[in-house]
């Protein structure tokens, strides 16, 4: 039987319908991907030149930089979303309102190894784009034209990426995302009823009952959302309440790379290493909302199509439970 199933931080509905599964060739999941080292990626080493000079780069042997010898290297985005040069300006037409296009768009380029993916478990790989994350949010943090930095990693064609090559990208906005002002409300409403952090209630509440856990070490948990709107999704929470991914010390990303690099293998050898879509979700620059947010990663793994029914709604139809889920990345 169907259930509809309410997000507890943002009102948003989920219905899990199991019987959707049923439907022929409702994952279209692609095995057999392409992972040829094409002539000219920008993203290899030897090829610096093809991108922007670097705004951050890893480099354990003091090699020059925009050069070879670089275990992790952000650069500019060569197309980007939006655009740091300029002053931010709030106008309007008609009743109509808007921005002037001022932000920053940065690729994170993990590795110099072409073929390298998350699912290969190198959790040094995963370590390294975190702090690489992590230094360039505090860096951007300090323009004040900017009010919220996303942090994301799409991965696949399916999922967005353009480029084989493993890579994380930001983009510094100057607004807060509605789906992040949907969450901080959540929370703020949450707060204000009880005078605690709903993530954290949320934490206590998996730990205890353990039907939606999947797997967790000293600093993080993992689990299943109980209203996923995908197939899959997972959510990775720091057990520390902590309103910002940049505040978080090296050692406890190094913590976050070793569970992550475990979560994906599970994923990864389940369901034949999907396209996916990773996101950080942080507390807005220059905002109070210490008390009640708590920075988390959610991840979502590309298997269906979103279609008429969710863009006209605003609901997700999911045909994996939360729980089922959960079970079957255990069994791995």
């Amino acid at each position: 039987m169907p259930e509809l199933r309410k997000d507890p931080i943002t009102g948003t509905w989920v219905i899990i319908s199991e019987e959707r599964k049923k439907r022929p060739r409702y994952y279209q999941i692609v095995v057999d991907k392409d992972i040829s080292i094409p002539e000219n990626c920008p993203f290899c080493p030897g090829n610096e030149a093809m991108t922007p000079p670097e705004t951050f780069a890893l480099r354990p042997g003091h090699s020059a930089a925009n050069g070879p010898g670089w275990d992790v290297r952000v650069v500019p985005n060569k197309f980007p979303a939006l655009r740091i040069e300029g002053s931010l300006r709030k106008s309007g037409e008609g009743f109509y309102d808007k921005i002037s296009g001022i932000g920053a768009h940065e690729v994170l380029i993990e590795t110099p190894r072409h073929q390298h993916t998350w699912f290969d478990g190198d959790t040094a790989v995963i370590r390294n784009s975190l702090l690489a994350a992590k230094a360039r949010v505090l860096d951007l943090k300090k323009d004040t034209r900017f009010k919220y930095i996303m942090v994301f990693k799409n991965f696949g064609p399916t999922a967005g990426a353009t480029l084989s090559h493993s890579h994380t990208q930001l983009i510094a906005l100057p607004v807060v995302p509605l789906r992040v002002q949907e969450e901080i409300e959540g929370a703020r409403a949450h707060f204000e009823l009880k005078e605690r952090c709903i993530f954290c209630d949320i934490i206590q509440y998996e730990s205890d009952s353990d039907r939606r856990l999947l797997v967790e070490n000293e600093h993080f948990i993992v689990l299943a959302p109980y209203a996923p709107r995908f197939s899959f999704e997972l959510a990775v929470f720091p057990k520390r309440h902590n309103p910002t991914f940049e505040a978080t010390p090296d050692g406890e990303l190094e913590a976050l790379s070793a569970i992550l690099g475990e979560v994906l293998g599970r994923v990864g050898r389940l369901l034949s290493r999907p396209d996916y879509n990773l996101i950080i979700h942080n507390a807005p620059c220059c905002n109070n909302v210490g008390d009640y947010y708590h920075w988390h990663v959610e991840f979502m793994p590309v298997l269906a199509r979103v279609a008429g029914f969710e863009w006209g709604t605003g609901f997700y139809i999911n045909p994996i439970s939360p729980e089922e889920s959960v079970q079957s990345l255990k069994s791995v």
